[in-house]
């Protein structure tokens, strides 16, 4: 009777077979690539939120004619070396929003290494005379400035107290929007005795009843077609009924 002996597997079979883990070598090496990875990751970021190597360089201003930019780039206060990444702009944008002459502004990055700020000034539409000089008041009605002399082509919005919520500043400024160049340089004053109720004095001494803020670019166009007539007071309240008087 003869045997059959079968042959063990081979040492490297054995361990194919049953699973056997990999070189403790090979375990080290992976380790220590998630280490090296971790470095410097951790290194980059140290680089870009805590050193000066991405960091502010310069702070480009646009937009500004009468606000200097060295006012706003204090105002905007983003030292030179912050890093990029750290620079809070919108915290930037409310600083400089608080300066009187601005309307608004955008502040953003410019990789890699500028801040750029964005400015749109306040436009005077008219002029309030007090005690202390002639206060600018802009389209939406607010109050930015004072200045010592009258400018030319501006004219003189005559209310008790000039405000954005005050009705009728409101409807002034929203008139005087609305009025072109050429017709607005011969207004001396602009008086709104009530929102419906606004009137023009023009320099050549003829008034203007203008009515409500309503239809006011219409108007403007019937009041110039209106002021080639003989007349000295311009009813343009009703812009379809218009009427001349003396």
């Amino acid at each position: 009777m003869t045997t059959t002996q079968r042959e063990r597997p081979s040492g490297r079979v054995a361990a194919q077979r049953g699973g056997a883990r990999p070189p403790r070598r090979r375990v080290l090496a992976r380790r220590w690539v998630v280490v090296l990875v971790m470095l410097v990751v951790t290194a980059l970021v140290y680089l870009l939120l805590f050193t000066p190597v991405l960091g502010v360089r310069s702070v480009e201003v646009s937009g500004n004619k009468l606000v200097a930019t060295k006012d706003i780039v204090a105002a905007a206060a983003i030292p030179d070396g912050t890093p990029m990444f750290r620079v809070d702009t919108d915290a930037a944008r409310d600083r400089v929003a608080r300066l009187p002459r601005v309307a608004s502004v955008d502040v953003s990055r410019s990789w890699p290494a500028t801040v750029r700020i964005t400015i749109t000034e306040r436009i005077p539409v008219a002029l309030v005379k007090a005690a202390d000089g002639y206060h600018e008041i802009d389209g939406t009605g607010v109050d930015f400035a004072v200045i010592p002399k009258a400018v030319a082509g501006i004219p003189a919005l005559v209310v008790a107290h000039a405000a954005p919520d005050d009705a009728p500043t409101v409807a002034a400024v929203a008139v005087l929007t609305h009025i072109p160049k050429q017709l607005l340089k011969r207004i001396k004053t602009i008086t709104p005795h009530t929102p419906g109720d606004v009137q023009l004095a023009l320099k050549d001494g003829k008034t203007v009843k203008w009515g409500n803020a309503d239809q006011s670019e219409r108007k403007a166009a019937v009041l110039a077609a209106l002021l080639t007539r003989p007349g000295k007071v311009y009813n343009v309240a009703a812009p379809d009924a218009p009427a001349v008087s003396d």
